[in-house]
């Protein structure tokens, strides 16, 4: 159970993760089978993540993912996670996103943060030193159109925009739509680092923190005291039943069985790719529990001690309930979802974590 008596719930994140030489179309069917197969397993939510320049991550536009998945299930929540806020024009965004929800009936959650991929700011002409700014201005321009009638008018850093001359009352022309979901669906902002950023954003504005699987337990640990400690200061009660934590988990009938294949499918393949981006970007500190330890020692039999969690059902929640000991409770356990390398083992994946891992977790922790 979580801090405040609640049972823990759970859901899928895909960034998606698919090797360049599979098709891309068949890499789409792939992830909305897996939304429809988590629909009916009985899983809370599902979250798409959002790359433009990317050939392993290949989700353009989430919201066009959800709009089919939507069709295809019935009660499961879906969130892009996130939405690169930076990326888009705001009014555009507070449009599309009021949309979605009604088209969603409400099943709608939101993750905004600013997109974390260097040839997606120099494919739109920006610099990643402005990616939080940018988010924040963006954030509280949505907020506000969702909040207020017209006239609009912003005049920012980042966008300056109007509407107001040729707003009509008698035709109605010139108001922009509101969420479903009143004030608005659910809003998560991703955290990844130690003092993170975002997080801190997240606090001060009632957000809830949603923490990436890339973070080791320690650094899970200070996300949600990072994320609290800026909630309190402005005077919200942060309330560990909004967290949701990311996982790299893999089941088997076996631990012998999921380890053996965690470290050469797709989950330890991700992991080294992960590993050569940040080589090239921010450096594996977020990877490292130590930040002391080298490179070298930053490697995948490291993460499979730390990031990735393998085993059977016992062997897992072995694991799960020793991260919860350091990072503390939380309130939804998000599986990470990678390529169907071998789909078979995949299912019985996803499978043995939603009917034995999540009953075994919650009873463990009641």
């Amino acid at each position: 159970m979580t801090s405040n008596g609640q049972r823990i719930k759970s859901g899928i994140f895909i960034m998606p993760f698919h090797p360049p030489e599979k098709p891309l179309a068949q890499g789409y069917d792939e992830d909305i089978e897996l939304a429809v197969m988590a629909d009916e397993l009985g899983f809370e939510e599902f979250w798409i993540g959002e790359h433009h320049t990317m050939r392993y991550e290949t989700v353009v536009v989430p919201e066009v993912f959800i709009g089919k998945a939507l069709g295809m299930t019935k009660r499961i929540r879906f969130g892009p996670s996130p939405i690169c806020v930076n990326l888009h024009h705001p009014a555009y965004l507070a449009t599309r996103l009021a949309f979605l929800d009604h088209l969603a009936h409400g099943r709608l959650n939101l993750c905004l943060g600013p997109s974390g991929t260097s040839t997606d700011y120099e494919l739109y002409g920006q610099h990643p030193k402005d990616g939080g700014r940018m988010t924040i201005e963006a954030i509280d321009v949505i907020l506000k159109l969702w909040t207020s009638d017209p006239p609009y008018e912003h005049e920012g850093q980042f966008w300056q925009f109007s509407l107001k001359e040729n707003v009509d009352e008698e035709t109605q022309l010139g108001f922009i739509h509101k969420p479903l979901q009143q004030p608005h669906p659910p809003i998560l902002v991703p955290g990844i680092a130690r003092d993170s950023y975002s997080l801190k954003m997240a606090g001060r504005y009632g957000f809830a923190p949603f923490s990436a699987a890339v973070a080791a337990g320690n650094v899970l640990a200070d996300n949600w005291e990072t994320y609290a400690r800026s909630a309190e200061e402005a005077g919200r009660k942060p309330d560990r039943a909004d967290w949701r934590v990311a996982r790299a988990i893999f089941l088997a009938d076996t631990t012998e069985e999921a380890v053996k294949r965690a470290r050469t499918n797709s989950v330890g393949r991700n992991y080294e790719y992960l590993a050569k981006l940040m080589d090239k970007t921010r450096g594996r500190g977020v990877l490292k529990r130590d930040l002391e330890m080298s490179n070298a020692d930053c490697n995948l039999d490291y993460w499979m001690s730390e990031q990735i969690i393998a085993g059977d059902v016992d062997h897992v929640l072995e694991r799960l309930l020793a991260l919860m000991e350091e990072s503390g409770p939380f309130g939804t356990l998000v599986l990470m979802g990678f390529d169907w390398d071998d789909k078979a083992s995949w299912l019985r994946n996803v499978e043995l974590f939603q009917t034995e891992l999540m009953p075994a977790l919650n009873k463990a922790v009641a």
